[in-house]
């Protein structure tokens, strides 16, 4: 009676799954996986991407990296000289030292000032006020502005011998100058024109300041502190994420700025080369004087020092930037 059941049992046992039908379970498993990861339609529309990436990113980069070890002068074949360019720039150049001295000066006065202004005026219009959308609006303008041809020479016109900014002093008995074509100060009319372009990190802090927890200055005012206390104390530190972001996007563009320089000194960086930024003598290398190569090489060491400042940042953001963990 029990060999009966056991053979039974036996029999009604599925026997196991043979190697070929393992392997089909297999294949349909990875067409289900497909068919739900897309197949390669996610690769169709990304073409245009991968496209733009490599046509026009990284071949003309690569392209820019060979020229910069040839003489090129856009009408003949590219002529290999090794480090040839590097050298000249480095070592018998005087210009490049001065555009470098003038670009250094532009980034280290400028993007402290923006920023500050920027968060000043953020503070101001942290506020729920009738119509305050329109004076964000307002402060923001400059920065759809400010890149401008047309502003960059009303901004000649402004600071020159019979500008505006002259008839202020005048005012005040104070005697002006042409302050474009001083070479002691042209560089800071670009330097006012870049902080005048505060818009884009003032919506940037505007935004930090929204996300601040309001518990926590509630119970700072309980305790007794006061407006600079809570700023130093609270606003500041909670609101370094923000500062860190702005810092390198400013640095960033402090030094790729090319058109206030262009248009202010109508393209000759003068005078004495003070308003002569780097990529502006960049430019005048490349397409006035057709020396590609040696702008190529330039347009390299420019990312270079770029990449080494962001990651400088990088790398001293750990000491002062305080995060959520």
């Amino acid at each position: 009676m029990t060999t009966a059941k056991t053979d039974e049992v036996v029999k009604e046992t599925p026997a196991p799954a043979s190697p070929p039908d393992q392997r089909e379970r297999d294949r349909m498993r990875r067409r289900l996986a497909r068919k739900r990861g897309g197949g390669w339609w996610p690769y169709v529309f990304l073409a245009p991407w991968f496209v733009g990436l490599f046509g026009l990113t990284i071949y003309p980069m690569l392209d820019s990296l060979y020229l910069s070890f040839t003489d090129f002068d856009l009408l003949t074949p590219a002529e290999w000289v090794g480090t040839k360019n590097y050298e000249h720039m480095f070592a018998e150049d005087p210009v490049f030292w001065d555009t470098v001295h003038a670009t250094l000066l532009y980034v280290a006065v400028s993007v402290p000032l923006k920023l500050a202004l920027a968060l000043g005026v953020a503070m101001l219009l942290n506020r729920d006020l009738k119509g305050i959308g329109l004076y964000r609006a307002a402060f923001y303008l400059p920065s759809l502005l400010g890149g401008a041809v047309a502003v960059a020479i009303v901004w000649r016109q402004v600071f020159g011998g019979d500008g505006l900014f002259n008839d202020f002093l005048g005012w005040f008995g104070i005697k002006g100058q042409d302050w474009i074509s001083s070479p002691d100060t042209a560089i800071y009319t670009l330097i006012l024109l870049a902080v005048w372009q505060f818009g884009t990190p003032m919506v940037i802090f505007l935004a930090g300041l929204k996300q601040l927890p309001r518990d926590v200055y509630e119970a700072a005012a309980i305790d007794g502190a006061g407006p600079a206390t809570r700023f130093f104390k609270i606003t500041l530190p909670l609101l370094t994420p923000i500062v860190f972001f702005n810092v390198v996007l400013q640095i960033i563009d402090a030094f790729k700025t090319f058109t206030p320089a262009f248009v202010i000194s109508n393209g000759t960086g003068g005078p004495l080369n003070s308003t002569m930024l780097y990529s502006l003598y960049l430019y005048k290398k490349g397409f006035t004087d057709l020396e590609m190569g040696y702008a190529s090489a330039m347009a390299w060491v420019l990312f270079l020092v770029i990449a080494g400042f962001t990651a400088v940042n990088f790398i001293a953001s750990r000491y002062w930037v305080h995060y959520d963990d």
